[in-house]
Formats: C-alpha cells, sequence, structure tokens
C-alpha cells in the first residue's frame, strides 16, 4: 500500500527544488517527478508529416517496451507520481502487449493518446472498465479531405466510429474515463473548430485545441489564418517561435520521459532521443534522476536554454499561452 503523504510530501520537495533554481541556478533534486511519460512504442500506422515518427525523420531505432521493464519504472515511481502518461512517439494501441500495460498501470492516474484507429467495441469497452483515467483521441478534421491532409493514410469514418464505441461504452459502465477529443488547429481544418466542439458535446467528451509543432518548415502550408493557435511569427526572412525561452523549464523537475528501450530524457520535446540521461535496464530511476547527466543538463537549461537544441521548438514560454 502506499503511503498517502508520500505523493504530496513528494510534490512540496519537488517544487521547492524548482523554485530553488530560480534564485540561482540549483542543479539538484529533493524529490521524484510528479509525473512521467512512457512510452510503450514508437510505431505508428499514420504518416503525419510534422511528426517525428510519422514523417520519416525519426533516427533512433523503433521498437515496443517490455512489460518487464515497464514493471520496474511503474514499481519505482507509482509512490511518488500524480500522473502516468501511455504514450510518447508512436501509436500505444500498436503494442502486441498493449492490455498488459493497462493492467500494470492499475492504481496509478493514467492518460492515453491515441489516433482512434484501434477503437473497436471490443477495445472500447476494454479501455472504459480499465481504470484509466483518461483517453485522448486525435481528431483533427470531420471529413476524408481534410482529416486526411495531415492524418494520411488515416481513415475519417474509423476514427468517429472508434469515439463513438469510447462514449457508448463510458455511458453503458457508468466508467469514470474522461474523453477527450484533441484537435490540432492548422489552415486546413481551423473552419471546422465549431463543428468539432458539437461533435465533443454529443459525445459528452471534452475538447482541447492545440497548436501545431511545425518540423519541415512547412510553414505557410500549416499555420492557420487564426492567430490565437500560430506558435510562429515571421521575422526577417524566416519564421521563429513565440517564445520568450525563459531560463528555467519545469520539465526538468517535474516530467520525465522514458523511451520504449528504457532511456530517460529531458521532455516530450526530445522526440529524437538526442538527449539520454540514462538507461533504466542498467540504474534505478533514482540514481538518473539524482545524477550527475541530468544535473549537467539542468544546468544548462538554467544558463544557456536558447542553445538547447530541444528547446528551439518547445511551447514553455509561448506568448500566446500567458496572454490567451
Amino acid at each position: 500500500m502506499v503511503n498517502p503523504v508520500k505523493k504530496p510530501a513528494n510534490l512540496v520537495s519537488a517544487g521547492f527544488s524548482y523554485l530553488r533554481s530560480y534564485i540561482y541556478p540549483f542543479t539538484g533534486i529533493y524529490g521524484m517527478p510528479v509525473t512521467v511519460s512512457v512510452e510503450i512504442t514508437n510505431h505508428c500506422n499514420l504518416r503525419c508529416p510534422e511528426c517525428f515518427s510519422g514523417s520519416g525523420r525519426m533516427t533512433r531505432g523503433r521498437g515496443y517496451m517490455d512489460i518487464a521493464l515497464f514493471e520496474k519504472i511503474s514499481g519505482e515511481l507509482k509512490p511518488y507520481i500524480y500522473e502516468m502518461s501511455l504514450y510518447f512517439q508512436g501509436e500505444s494501441m500498436l503494442h502486441p502487449d498493449f492490455q498488459s500495460f493497462l493492467r500494470k498501470s492499475k492504481g496509478i492516474n493514467t492518460t492515453l493518446a491515441t489516433n482512434g484507429h484501434f477503437l473497436s467495441r471490443e477495445n472500447a469497452e476494454l479501455l472504459a472498465v480499465s481504470g484509466l483515467n483518461k483517453l485522448i483521441v486525435s481528431l483533427d478534421g470531420l471529413d476524408q479531405d481534410i482529416y486526411s491532409g495531415y492524418r494520411v493514410n488515416g481513415d475519417i469514418t474509423t476514427v468517429l466510429n472508434g469515439i463513438r464505441n469510447v462514449s457508448e461504452a463510458v455511458r453503458k459502465n457508468s466508467s469514470d474515463l474522461k474523453l477527450i477529443i484533441q484537435f490540432l488547429v492548422n489552415r486546413m481544418n481551423e473552419h471546422q473548430m465549431p463543428a468539432v466542439r458539437r461533435f465533443s458535446k454529443e459525445m459528452s467528451a471534452s475538447v482541447r485545441f492545440k497548436s501545431m509543432q511545425i518540423i519541415n518548415d512547412d510553414f505557410e502550408k500549416w499555420l492557420p489564418a487564426g492567430k490565437r493557435f500560430r506558435r510562429y511569427e515571421v521575422r526577417g526572412d524566416r519564421y521563429i517561435i513565440l517564445s520568450r525561452f525563459p531560463a528555467n523549464c519545469a520539465r526538468m523537475w517535474f516530467n520525465p520521459v522514458i523511451t520504449w528501450d528504457g532511456k530517460v530524457i529531458p521532455c516530450c520535446f526530445d522526440k529524437d532521443a538526442e538527449y539520454i540521461l540514462g538507461d533504466m535496464n542498467e540504474e534505478s530511476f533514482r540514481e538518473i534522476w539524482k545524477g550527475e547527466r541530468y544535473r549537467s543538463f539542468r544546468k544548462a537549461i538554467l544558463t544557456d536554454r536558447k542553445n538547447t537544441g530541444i528547446c528551439r521548438n518547445c511551447t514553455s514560454g509561448l506568448y500566446w499561452e500567458i496572454n490567451s
């Protein structure tokens, strides 16, 4: 049984470490993470052009997390974390042993994100009764032409039916699962935002509109006309991200990512695992979290964040997040 005091005490410890880093470049950590993202696979069935996995820009190997590795991760972090996300790059429901990850994450506040192509009635029922807390389904259009403009190889009918299956399974089982529809706003689909709101209401789902990360310099193709969801602006002859680049980052103290093969990386913007801070196959998470590589990376963020590659497309410090 998890000590009920341990999580809030850990939150206070991690928070104090983070606040202390504002006073002077403090790179240590008194607590453990508050949340964690675990990539159970980086394989995907779609070919989204601005995604590292789908676009083919990912250079790291592809594979599926071993359930024993997941047991080690969840066993070590369960007493401390408030939330675990079962996704990073790729489509988590492609894992051949996906159901085992749901079972092993019971007792942890868990979120799953999916592109919605595997939400059959059977799978929807499984998710509704699994103890999963949140299900995020990507829906970037309401007709095939708009949807597949970004979700290449995707089928809108399959996704819409999948969302309906989940909504029905949640209602039928009086499930506490929260269904969230996520919509990446771009130039092709922004006119469908009101319709997506209506559809979400019909499905008893909440809706989350997000700005799009652009990695292939196709800014004119994807940036919406509405400024509210534009991450970038033109300065001179190039587009740059609308960020203040604060000399700090909460992710370094609260929310690490672990890839399918056990590599611990700083955050969800390190898509290609360029900044490996440790390996769960060789060390405990505590050793990695409090180790020299992590301390050195935190120092780089505190003293020279603008020159850290993964920070250049990060949403932390975006002007529109502050002014919205």
